[in-house]
């Protein structure tokens, strides 16, 4: 009977200590591990039947918090078991599944009736995410230090990224931001720990939906990986080994409805998915979009000036310089005697309409480009063949080429079909073979290659002509831009149709840009989708 009430007493002890959410654990005098309630052992795992407080110890309570071992006479239980009063000591508890939380430990020797010690105890209380909060006020700080300094996302990402990972302690960081013009990612900056394993690959580019950043834009939400090595689909079984890593979030950077990025973070343990640490990164995440959407301000405000510059420009040049000729030739027809009107009079006249002509052809372009950029020109998508149109590009030039002693290159598939507006793909075509025709000298070469490249279309226009210096090259597809060496060379032009060409591009969901190349002269590459892709 008494037997019975013992055990009785026991099980009730042992129910009350295993529903606490405090870590317990305790051994006798010898060092036997005699007690490991259900909060300890989901910390610690299941220890052996033979377990001491050492070995316990030795296997999981190893680390100070800054990654320190623990020599083992430090442990707490077998400070406790020596007799000692152990309060609040924080280690670093490396769990079976190599998770690393971080505790407060305190022990106490348990002493009998007559005052012999019994054993020893030890309550583990996590911290792991208060000193995480901690953690991340300081990062928020370290985050928005690195923002105010630098100029760029490219110059502020490795140093918030290394903020965001130390602050986590996870071996990688990537921030990513959405290209509108192609409709992908592109990443921006990465960070890895000095003693990261494995290599993690970045490609150049993602698209919506695919990989975990992709999926993040895709969603507009956090995505969580808490192991790589299980069944999902952000990132390839190969990489995921060679990488060493285990576990993956991702948050979208937004401003508003608007993603402009995706910050990912990469941990080499499991990682089950947590709201206070989402939390966390939504707002890392957040003071990212405001820097970005302060930059596009500052650009865009750039922008606006030197557009207004360029517009100033154009009227004292391109619109001035014909009216100028329209008014003295008419000027001249006016003080002409009637005799001589059948004689100069052609003559004066053929040169008010060339630059007429001329006028009308940029306040056109001028009207056509606000057109484009307000979504107010209409575009009308039919499946057309792109290599046709090209090929009747290429002919109607071949008078000027003659004239000019200009080789061209063609190299056309028989057929490759696009979606698109035909007159305004033929438009397209036009602007750039036109300009590789008047910035190359007489004798040179202009190549004209279109190709499928998956589901894209690619042409590439290049020549042997004047090149565009390193420093305008980004500015080679903005409103009205020309080079100082055109300026100054006189070559005719209002600068407007690269820009027109790119709103065309995008108004097709496609690309252009320039393709840097060591070769003199300029290539430009136009991507399109192809007719029925994805």
């Amino acid at each position: 009977m008494a037997r019975q009430e013992a055990d009785r007493e026991h099980r009730y002890l042992d129910a009350i200590v295993d529903s606490l959410h405090v870590g317990v654990a305790a051994c006798d005098q010898t060092g036997r591990l005699t007690l490991l309630n259900a909060a300890a052992r989901e910390v610690a795992g299941e220890p052996p039947p033979d377990a001491t407080a050492t070995s316990w110890a030795r296997e999981f309570m190893r680390r100070y918090p800054d990654g320190a071992p623990l020599p083992e006479d430090e442990v707490p239980l077998v400070r406790a078991l020596r007799g000692e009063w152990v309060r609040e000591v924080e280690l670093l508890v490396v769990g079976p599944d190599g998770r690393r939380r971080l505790f407060t430990v305190d022990g106490q020797p348990i002493i009998g009736p007559d005052g012999e010690q019994l054993g020893a105890v030890v309550a583990l209380h996590e911290i792991t995410a208060r000193r995480r909060a901690e953690r991340f006020r300081a990062c928020e700080l370290a985050v928005s230090t690195a923002l105010a300094e630098a100029a760029t996302a490219q110059e502020a990402g490795p140093p918030v990224l290394a903020a965001v990972a130390g602050t986590l302690g996870w071996p990688h960081a990537e921030l990513w931001l959405v290209d509108d013009r192609a409709s992908v990612l592109r990443p921006a900056a990465e960070w890895s720990a000095p003693d990261m394993g494995g290599d993690m690959p970045v490609p150049d580019q993602l698209s919506r939906g695919v990989g975990l950043v992709g999926m993040a834009w895709q969603r507009g939400g956090p995505v969580w990986i808490r192991d790589l090595d299980g069944p999902q689909s952000a990132i390839s079984p190969d990489t995921a080994r060679r990488s060493r890593l285990r576990a993956a979030l991702a948050i979208p950077v937004r401003s508003g409805e608007d993603t402009l990025g995706v910050l990912a973070v990469f941990a080499d343990v499991v990682e089950d998915p947590e709201d206070g640490l989402v939390a966390l990164l939504s707002g890392i995440a957040a003071h990212i979009g405001q820097f970005l959407e302060r930059r596009r301000a500052e650009d865009l405000q750039r922008q606006l000036t030197r557009s207004k510059d360029d517009y100033l420009a154009l009227v004292g040049h391109e619109l001035r310089t014909p009216l100028t000729s329209i008014s003295a030739g008419v000027e001249l027809l006016r003080e002409l005697a009637p005799g001589a009107l059948f004689t100069d009079g052609p003559a004066l006249l053929e040169i008010v309409e060339r630059n007429t002509v001329a006028l009308r052809r940029v306040i056109d372009d001028l009207l056509d480009l606000a057109a484009l950029d307000s979504g107010h020109a209409t575009i009308r998508p039919q499946r057309c063949d792109l290599s046709e149109i090209v090929g009747e590009a290429i002919a109607a030039i071949e008078p000027m080429l003659t004239k000019s002693a200009l080789v061209l290159d063609a190299m056309l598939p028989e057929e490759l079909m696009v979606d698109g507006d035909r007159q305004r793909l033929r438009q397209v075509v036009d602007n750039l073979l036109d300009n590789s025709m008047k910035y190359t000298p007489d004798g040179g070469k202009v190549s004209v290659e279109l190709a499928r490249d998956g589901d894209l279309a690619q042409l590439c226009v290049c020549d042997t002509g004047i090149g565009i210096p390193p420093e305008d090259r980004e500015r080679l597809f903005a409103h009205l831009y020309r080079s100082p060496y055109v300026r100054d060379q006189r070559i005719p032009g209002s600068g407007l149709g690269l820009v027109i060409t790119r709103a065309i591009i995008e108004r097709h969901n496609g690309s252009i840009a320039l393709d840097a190349r060591d070769e003199p002269g300029t290539c430009i590459v136009v991507r399109l989708p192809v007719s029925g892709a994805g």
